[in-house]
């Protein structure tokens, strides 16, 4: 469900306290973790991460006028989302889906880049803020163009 918040204290003021706390917690340990060079900011409805212009001109190939997008944070209608787009494949996706296995007996509940908390005890905040910290804006630049460009 996307927001129409224009900035990142008002979409936590506009969400109830069940949902506000946790994503206060997720956001906590993504910027505690986030590496230099990464901005917050509202996108797509939603608390997003990003690698903003100053650092990668050319923007997001979808839509060049916004930052090319790394991460975000939700509160959907029946859960709460972390999307990380370095999850789609490879070593990172690899990592993740070892460390939840020690951290969680759950299922894992993963799209190609959205992890799906239907459950508020079942986040991960550490893994999350550990995830978050595993790559940084020029990293994540290289990647996004080695992909875009196959």
């Amino acid at each position: 469900m996307q927001s129409k918040a224009a900035t990142v204290e008002e979409y936590l003021a506009s969400l109830p306290d069940d949902r506000r706390k946790p994503i206060e917690a997720l956001r906590k340990q993504i910027k505690k973790n986030l590496p230099k060079g990464f901005e917050e900011v509202m996108s797509y409805g939603m608390i997003g991460y990003v690698v903003p212009h100053k650092l990668y001109p050319p923007g997001y190939h979808c839509t060049p006028a916004l930052p090319l997008p790394f991460m975000n944070l939700a509160s959907q209608k029946n859960f709460i989302a972390v999307y990380h787009m370095a999850l789609y494949e490879g070593s990172l996706l690899n990592w993740f889906k070892e460390e939840w296995s020690k951290a969680s007996d759950k299922k894992l509940d993963m799209g190609k880049s959205c992890l799906r908390f239907k459950k508020i005890d079942d986040i991960p905040y550490e893994l999350i803020g550990e995830l978050a910290g595993k790559m940084t804006p020029q990293q994540w630049i290289e990647r996004y163009e080695a992909n875009i460009k196959k």
